[in-house]
């Protein structure tokens, strides 16, 4: 099972940023334990939710050829949080793009409400670094295109939304 902490792209301009959201239900099993009679988005789901935002962003970059890896984050602050019924967004924006890896910083936020920001690094790992398993990165990521996560201004019917 693939876990995808983004329900769809609504922004996405190449190379530079891009922006998801995240759609909170308490149809979700995790929330019925975090926290009882309060439900709250675990902040470790949203800092994968704004990593899976960026990985494909970097992913994109060079098509994906390269298996993105979180590396490291270095910055992360929790401001708020994210309850059933809220729509996270969230922001990355490509700050450093290499041959090794990349750099977003990142931002999640409920309406004008900022619940999270800060920098996430990635790497690009070689077939030894997974085992010596062959990783068709293309195919992961657009594996069931996602359930339609990357089709920006589309509508149900794949039309153009916009016009």
């Amino acid at each position: 099972m693939r876990w995808m902490w983004i329900d769809r792209f609504v922004e996405f301009e190449r190379g530079k940023r891009a922006r998801s959201i995240k759609n909170v239900s308490l149809a979700e099993e995790h929330l019925h334990d975090h926290f009882p009679g309060f439900p709250v988005m675990p902040n470790t789901l949203i800092l994968e939710g704004l990593a899976q935002t960026g990985g494909i962003l970097l992913g994109e970059v060079y098509d994906f050829e390269h298996v993105v890896v979180l590396a490291k984050v270095p910055k992360m602050t929790f401001h708020s949080w994210a309850t059933p019924g809220d729509t996270l967004t969230y922001e990355a924006v490509l700050t450093d793009v290499r041959s090794e890896g990349g750099m977003v910083e990142v931002k999640a936020t409920v309406g004008d409400r900022l619940v999270a920001d800060g920098e996430i690094v990635f790497a690009h790992a070689n077939e030894s670094a997974v085992g010596g398993v062959k990783v068709d990165q293309r195919s992961f990521v657009f594996s069931m295109r996602l359930l339609g996560v990357l089709d920006v201004g589309k509508a149900g019917d794949g039309t153009n939304a916009a016009g």
